[in-house]
């Protein structure tokens, strides 16, 4: 991730993002969120450096908090890009 500069999310993040079978507001309000942690990922960035630099969140003060949040918007991130991206586009 070395060089991205840090966008600040729409809506604050969450520990544990609310799961459903189909999009949600959050969804609509994360969804750059989302779609920047999946590239991170592909990069191989760090759990950390993820945590930090798109969730806002400090994995050092607050490491499982930020190791949770981020697993969960992950877990979400890839939902969206098997399934919820056909009801975000009207397919």
């Amino acid at each position: 991730m070395g060089n991205r500069s840090r966008l600040e999310p729409n809506e604050p993040v969450i520990d544990e993002v609310p799961w459903s079978d189909s999009l949600t507001a959050y969804d609509r309000e994360h969804f750059t969120i989302y779609m920047r942690l999946l590239d991170a990922s592909a990069d191989n960035a760090s759990k950390e450096e993820m945590a930090q630099v798109i969730l806002g969140l400090d994995p050092v003060c607050e490491p499982e908090r930020a190791l949770k949040s981020l697993d969960s918007h992950l877990r979400r991130a890839n939902w969206m890009v098997r399934t919820g991206y056909k009801a975000m586009f009207g397919s």
